[in-house]
């Protein structure tokens, strides 16, 4: 990468970054459908796979397009390297078990996504490696639950559901004093919101369903950090396991990245003035948004965010009856357990995707039968005000 490309605007990059063009000079990126690579010789067939002559071997392990996709996140992320996964899932998983064996420790946030929890509660102690899950607002609670094997730190920010916000910075400079690595999942914030890395954390993951495709199509994931970690603890992992993106896949995520920007800034106006609607509603018990005062850690937003979020949690007085009946009388928005879509979505997290927690692990985070997770699309404000506006009215008949 030459060093004016480093210095082009995000919106630039998410058009031009990475591209690789054939001899035929194409306009959009090529989708490279293939498994296998042909070589010209026996001998070159050794060399390329020796590392002796670069090149591509096979597309699990590596594919041009696959490669546009990695190289045009490292612009938007300022990361060294990054690797493409099958699905946001599989990259958590790759992230967190690809560098830790045996008696190793992780110390993650309790506020996770109902599968990564599993993936830290459940899978890696499978494997003998211990975990201890904190409250990760409290800097304090981190530092108690560290022990002499601690290898990993894991966090979202803000959190699913519930929008809570981590101080990265905080956590990260824990991590390099006992030389642990510290994951976050960036999902919320999005690469335009926070940069995870300028604030010190090792390695970012995304799912690339979320906002990066953005318009309901594909699944993808991607993982992203220094050259040496990905080279030395993830790429073993990554090459013998298979988790790698399809071609078809990357090019999606390719196209959906030049129009990230545009998406994102409209979902976030549109959240910002459904939130505001919803905290002057007598049927809303409590409207969490990053970008508004009142959020509880709003000093950390200001330090560590661009913006606010393209979510919204909120409490509708009634509990899960009124829920149900807000959610039903719904023209616009539907529902979906998916979120960063051009489309405006909510789910019920109790009833979904925190559904397998037990009810005091819900109440812990803050989960209750009231509890709403909106993800706001681009569609007109005016129309999605309408549309809660009419919803709530009957939620609370």
């Amino acid at each position: 990468m030459t060093n004016d490309k480093r210095d082009w605007k995000p919106a630039t990059q998410l058009v031009h970054s990475g591209v690789l063009r054939s001899e035929f000079g194409e306009t959009a990126e090529a989708m490279f459908l293939t498994q296998g690579y042909v070589y010209e010789t026996a001998e070159a067939a050794e060399a390329r796979f020796k590392g002796e002559n670069p090149g591509f071997i096979y597309s699990r392990y590596a594919n041009p397009t696959v490669d546009m996709f990695e190289k045009r996140m490292c612009a938007l992320e300022g990361a060294e390297e990054a690797r493409a996964l099958a699905s946001g899932m599989a990259a958590v998983t790759a992230a967190i078990l690809c560098s830790l064996k045996a008696g190793d420790h992780i110390v993650a946030a309790r506020a996770l996504f109902g599968s990564c929890r599993w993936v830290v509660e459940t899978l890696a102690p499978r494997y003998g490696i211990e975990a201890t899950l904190v409250d990760g607002r409290d800097i304090a609670n981190w530092e108690r639950a560290v022990r002499p094997n601690t290898k990993i730190f894991f966090l979202e920010s803000p959190t699913n559901p519930t929008l809570e916000v981590v101080d990265i910075a905080a956590v990260a400079a824990l991590a390099n004093s006992i030389g642990a690595r510290l994951i976050v999942d960036n999902v919320f914030a999005t690469p335009l919101m926070q940069k995870p890395l300028e604030l010190g954390a090792h390695v970012v993951v995304y799912s690339a369903t979320k906002h990066i495709d953005g318009q309901g199509r594909c699944l993808g994931g991607v993982i992203l950090s220094d050259k040496q970690w990905i080279e030395e603890s993830l790429q073993d992992y990554f090459r013998h396991t298979g988790p790698s993106l399809s071609p078809f896949n990357a090019w999606t995520m390719l196209k959906g990245l030049e129009t990230l920007p545009l998406r994102v800034r409209q979902q976030s106006e549109n959240a910002a003035r459904v939130a505001d609607f919803l905290a002057e509603r007598p049927e809303v018990a409590r409207v969490i948004y990053p970008g508004r005062a009142d959020h509880p850690q709003a000093d950390i937003v200001r330090k560590q965010m661009k913006g606010g979020s393209t979510m919204i949690c909120f409490d509708l007085k009634g509990g899960k009856k009124s829920a149900f009946a807000f959610e039903n009388a719904l023209d616009v928005i539907v529902i979906s357990n998916n979120l960063g879509d051009s489309k405006s979505l909510i789910t019920h997290p109790a009833t979904t995707t925190h559904k397998n927690l037990t009810d005091e692990a819900r109440a812990e985070l803050g989960i209750s039968d009231g509890t709403l997770r909106l993800s706001l699309g681009i569609e007109d404000a005016d129309d999605l005000l309408k549309d809660i506006d009419r919803a709530l009215k009957a939620a609370a008949a």
